[in-house]
């Protein structure tokens, strides 16, 4: 097997997600063609598209679906919206997927998607145009028996609203199932805006019971407050957690004491959170180095490396984004014996309600929010589990145990089809 390569300098998504499956599948001693399958998406898309603008111009977006692995299932992954989308970050997504998918038992693999803009520059028409452009670029490979996308970054119900009505028109029928996270007027599932921050909450619960200590009072740090850190730090309080710092793409604060969340939300809706108090502000990558029991990373990738991860006092890292550790901090952090929560795992709560809402639409019939949380709550904690009892059994960490988990179910999928 040729061993991938990473470098610090080189923090290239595709190539890290390719190493990760290497480590793993090297434990399980899977056969060379399977990992060579694994570490490349089994299609991606790649698709330019006119949009006319408010200003009345036309202007050339560029976006991208990847399709990683269907053995078990359709694929199923997000689309963002953002000026850094690349190709290989897109493809690395897909393949995280594949793995989130399969850590909690789901009969799907990995996609994802992307466009490059930026959607805090556009109108509510713009944005519109923006969406329904690209389904239609990339729905003949879309659909609820192929792929179906959700919301990541800087995309909303709305815009799956806009995507899946656009499907729905070109095939000539309503078609909710082809995309998650909708409206739920239109066929959204109860408890899907909270599912990604609160299977997080149910993870850092399990990770806690097992290392033997309490919620009430551990202190939190939550780098990251748009929709996953906002909702965890949220719940998090609510079991008795004491949040102490949060930052945003503007900056960080930190209050030892703890920090006011209400104040923190009013302030992120209306104005700016370094408005805290000039006092409480500290620098962004200070946050990660803070002394606390646990450390929520819900931004993006690359963001706890070697340069930083011999720093880091948390007992806990819960992986609410997808990526933000490279392999060479996850060695120097399970050294430190940091348990590190992946994101495979960690923030598998979004698509695993995603999958309730596509078997909602499937039947046509909907369950309640309690039901829904309920049935999240079991997922995780069984998914927590069987990866702790794999990692203390190899003694490996939790990333590694996560994805050795995921590529045996989906090699063993690949061998009952025959293609190895």
């Amino acid at each position: 097997m040729l061993e991938t390569t990473v470098t610090e300098e080189n923090l290239n998504p595709f190539k890290i997600a390719q190493r990760q499956i290497e480590k793993a599948a090297s434990l399980l001693q899977l056969p060379e063609e399977v990992v060579e399958i694994l570490k490349q998406p089994k299609r991606v898309l790649s698709v330019t598209f006119p949009v006319k603008m408010d200003n009345g111009k036309v202007k050339v977006f560029e976006g991208y679906r990847s399709q990683h692995n269907d053995a078990v299932g359709p694929t199923k992954g997000g689309i963002r919206f953002h000026p850094d989308v690349t190709l290989d970050e897109v493809k690395a997504l897909s393949m995280w997927m594949s793995f989130k998918c399969g850590v909690v038992g789901l009969p799907y693999g990995g996609g994802k998607g992307g466009v490059i803009c930026d959607p805090r520059e556009m109108s509510k028409g713009e944005l519109e145009r923006v969406s329904r452009a690209f389904m239609e670029a990339i729905h003949e490979i879309v659909g609820p028996e192929k792929d179906i996308p959700a919301p990541d970054v800087y995309t909303t119900p709305q815009i799956m609203g806009w995507m899946m009505d656009t499907y729905s028109r070109l095939r000539g029928h309503n078609s909710p199932g082809v995309i998650t996270g909708k409206p739920l007027i239109i066929g959204g599932s109860k408890g899907r805006n909270e599912a990604t921050a609160r299977g997080c909450v149910f993870a850092i619960q399990d990770a806690l019971h097992d290392m033997g200590k309490a919620t009430e009072g551990a202190t939190v740090a939550i780098q990251g407050f748009g929709n996953a850190g906002r909702i965890a730090a949220r719940l998090l309080a609510e079991l008795g957690c004491n949040i102490v710092a949060v930052s945003d793409s503007r900056g960080a604060i930190y209050d030892p004491e703890g920090l006011d969340l209400a104040k923190v939300e009013r302030l992120k809706d209306h104005s700016n959170i370094l408005e805290y108090g000039d006092s409480h502000i500290i620098p962004a990558n200070q946050l990660l180095e803070l002394d606390v029991d646990i450390l929520v990373p819900a931004a993006l990738e690359n963001v706890i490396t070697s340069h930083n991860a011999s720093q880091i006092k948390a007992s806990i890292i819960a992986e609410a984004a997808n990526g933000p550790t490279t392999p060479e901090a996850d060695a120097i952090l399970f050294e430190k014996g940091v348990k590190v929560i992946p994101d495979i795992l960690a923030n598998a709560g979004g698509v695993t309600v995603s999958y309730f809402e596509w078997v909602q639409n499937l039947m046509n019939y909907y369950w309640s929010e309690e039901e829904v949380n309920g049935k999240l709550k079991v997922a995780m904690s069984d998914a927590y589990r069987a990866v702790q009892s794999l990692a203390t059994r190899y003694k490996t960490d939790l990333r590694t145990a996560a994805y050795m988990i995921s590529l045996e179910r989906i090699s063993k999928a690949m061998e009952a089809r025959g293609w190895v």
